[in-house]
């Protein structure tokens, strides 16, 4: 899987295609790799930014200035004009996009208790059934983002102290559910075959299950 750091990527938007949508004044969505949509299709439609331009109020009198898009955007984007393009920098407004997106991610890595939760019911079935044997979910999930196609929308930076936030996001669900089933399906048998507490003739009933869920007994 590949890593999208919001604190390093400008994203890069047709400058007309913004104004097309500022003018509109329906509410507009901008992804990660800067499409423009009024409605998001897809869960790969990792929006960074979400909200809508309503008209503004003039009189005769006092005219109104047209707002800046610094001031369209709000304190928490750092905006560039270039041309014919903008660049946004959106590190800012990772707590809005956390909300925007985590429902529609694989796993969410935004707490401090780490992944708890797969968004797709098959991986949670796994997961679920993994833990019988002491298999961690972050173990998993370094499986899962070591192999599998994907992005990894985030914030993180190493100094002066590490930081981490971020939510998976696997394009290749198939190939993830058997890498997933693979990896939990050797680290059982591994723990069946060797020296630990866990032989089949010792199982309890959950352990039993999570065994024959991954076709070892």
């Amino acid at each position: 899987m590949k890593q999208f750091n919001l604190l390093k990527e400008i994203i890069i938007l047709d400058r007309a295609e913004l104004f097309k949508a500022i003018n509109s004044t329906k509410e507009f969505v901008i992804t990660h790799s800067g499409e423009i949509k009024f409605t998001p299709e897809l869960p790969e439609d990792m929006v960074v930014y979400k909200g809508s331009v309503q008209p503004q109020s003039s009189s005769a009198l006092m005219p109104t200035k047209p707002k800046s898009l610094s001031e369209i955007f709000g304190t928490n984007y750092k905006i560039v004009e270039d041309e014919d393009r903008v660049l946004v920098k959106a590190a800012g407004a990772w707590q809005d996009i956390i909300g925007w997106n985590n429902v529609a991610s694989t796993y969410d890595d935004t707490s401090p208790d780490g992944v708890d939760r797969f968004g797709d019911k098959e991986l949670e079935k796994m997961g679920w059934h993994g833990t019988d044997f002491n298999i961690d979910y972050r173990d998993i999930v370094n499986e899962l983002e070591a192999k599998v196609e994907g992005v990894i929308l985030c914030i993180e930076h190493l100094e002066p102290n590490y930081q981490f936030s971020g939510l998976g996001y696997v394009s290749n669900m198939p190939q993830a559910r058997t890498v997933m089933f693979d990896f939990c399906k050797a680290h059982i048998k591994a723990l069946l075959e060797g020296e630990s507490e866990f032989t089949v003739d010792n199982l309890d009933d959950d352990e039993q299950e999570a065994a024959e869920y991954f076709k070892l007994i």
